[in-house]
C-alpha cells in the first residue's frame, strides 16, 4: 500500500472522511485552549462530569424529535446548564463541596440519559449518542461545530488574562477584579457548550477525551503556556487524523480510535516527555555525572 492510499487517497475518494477531518480539526481548535485551563484550574474531572450531564437532555432531545441537530443541541445546554447550577447551589446550601456534588449528578445524569435512550430507541442509537458518530457528521453540524469553536477562541481571548490569573493565583485575581466570581461560570459555560459540540462527533463518553488527553499530554512537553496550548492542538489534529485513518483500513469505530491515538499521544508523553517524563525524571541531573 502506497503512501497515497494510506493517508490521502481516504480523505480525497469519500466526502464522509473529508467532513469527519473537517470536524474533528474544528474541535481540536476550540478544544486545545479549554483542555489547556481545565488542567491548570484541576477541572478535568469536573469537564469530565460535565460531559456525562449532557447525556440526558440530550437523549430527551433524541426521543422528541430523533437525531434532530437543533433538539439534541438544545436539550445537552439545558441538562449541560442545569446540572452546574444544581451542583453549584448544593454546595453553597449544604455540607457538601462542589466536586462531590458533581459526582453526584454525573451519575443520575449518566443513568438517567442511558434509561431514556433504552426506553423507546434501539441499541445502536444508545451506542451512537454515547459513542458518536464521527463519519456522519453533515454540513449543519459542522457549522455549529464552527460556530461554537469561533464563540470559545473570541471569548478565550478577551478572558485570557483573567483566566491566567485566576488559574495561578485565584487570592490575589479576587482581590484585584470584580468579574472573579463570575469568570468561573462563565469558563464553565464555554465548557458546556464546547462538549456539546463534541458530543455529536465522539459522544457522550468520549467527548472530554479531545479536551484533556492533547493538554495533559502538552504539558509533559513545555512548562509555556502558549506552547502548551499550540501543542495540544498540535496533538489533537494528530490523534484525529491517526484515528480516522486507521479506523477507515482496519474497520474500526472512529470515535473511540480517535481518542485512542490521542491516550497513545499521552503515555508517549508520560515516558518521554521533556518536563515531566519518566525518562527525563529518572535521568540523574547534568551536575550529578560524572
Amino acid at each position: 500500500m502506497g503512501f497515497y492510499d494510506l493517508l490521502i487517497g481516504p480523505f480525497v475518494e469519500f466526502g464522509f472522511m473529508r467532513r469527519a477531518l473537517a470536524g474533528c480539526l474544528v474541535l481540536a481548535s476550540g478544544a486545545a485552549p479549554i483542555g489547556v485551563f481545565l488542567m491548570l484550574r484541576r477541572m478535568s474531572l469536573i469537564g469530565d462530569a460535565m460531559a456525562h450531564a449532557i447525556l440526558p437532555g440530550a437523549a430527551a432531545g433524541y426521543l422528541l424529535a430523533g437525531f434532530s441537530l437543533g433538539a439534541m443541541t438544545v436539550g445537552g445546554l439545558v441538562a449541560g446548564f442545569a446540572v452546574a447550577v444544581l451542583a453549584g447551589i448544593v454546595a453553597r446550601t449544604t455540607t457538601l463541596k462542589e466536586d462531590a456534588a458533581l459526582a453526584g449528578f454525573y451519575i443520575l445524569s449518566l443513568a438517567a440519559g442511558v434509561t431514556l435512550l433504552s426506553a423507546r430507541g434501539s441499541n445502536v442509537d444508545v451506542l451512537r449518542v454515547l459513542f458518536g458518530s464521527v463519519l456522519a457528521l453533515d454540513d449543519p453540524t459542522l457549522w455549529l461545530m464552527l460556530a461554537v469553536t469561533t464563540i470559545t477562541l473570541i471569548s478565550l481571548s478577551a478572558l485570557f488574562r483573567g483566566l491566567v490569573l485566576d488559574s495561578v493565583d485565584p487570592g490575589f485575581f479576587a482581590s484585584v477584579s470584580r468579574s472573579a466570581a463570575a469568570l468561573p461560570l462563565v469558563f464553565l459555560g464555554i465548557v458546556v457548550i464546547n462538549l456539546v459540540s463534541a458530543f455529536h462527533a465522539l459522544g457522550t463518553l468520549l467527548a472530554v477525551g479531545i479536551l484533556i488527553l492533547p493538554a495533559a499530554s502538552a504539558r509533559l512537553w513545555s512548562n509555556d503556556l502558549t506552547r502548551m496550548i499550540a501543542l495540544a492542538w498540535a496533538f489533537a489534529t494528530l490523534a484525529s487524523l491517526v484515528g480516522l485513518i486507521a479506523s477507515y483500513h482496519f474497520g474500526l469505530a472512529s470515535g473511540p480510535t480517535i481518542i485512542l491515538a490521542a491516550g497513545m499521544i499521552y503515555v508517549l508523553s508520560l515516558a518521554f516527555g521533556r518536563t515531566g517524563g519518566i525518562v527525563r525524571t529518572v535521568q540523574p541531573s547534568q551536575h550529578l555525572k560524572g
